[in-house]
């Protein structure tokens, strides 16, 4: 093998080494951001949730109107429901 034949395997041997830590670093910072994005979207559902089961509430308060105190029982209600999801 010639000088150049080894130098030119030491070049290749050294690029592919740091493009194979490079993409390790990078499949790192991937697979955090989905995890990242993944709390986000879970957190996000239960926000949905939440507000769905208030929306139910509110629309049944017509059916359900038992008098003055009706409203009160609504707010309460909402304001269990935030406090179970937190």
């Amino acid at each position: 093998m010639s000088t150049v034949d080894s130098v030119f395997l030491i070049i290749t041997g050294c690029a592919i080494s740091l493009f194979f830590i490079l993409g390790a670093v990078t499949l790192v910072y991937v697979l955090k951001l989905i995890k990242s994005i993944k709390r986000v979207v879970a957190r996000a559902e239960d926000a949905i949730d939440s507000v769905e089961a208030a929306t139910e509430t509110i629309k049944n308060i017509g059916v359900n109107a038992r008098g003055p105190m009706a409203l009160f029982t609504v707010v309460k209600n909402i304001v269990n429901l935030m406090n179970r999801h937190k």
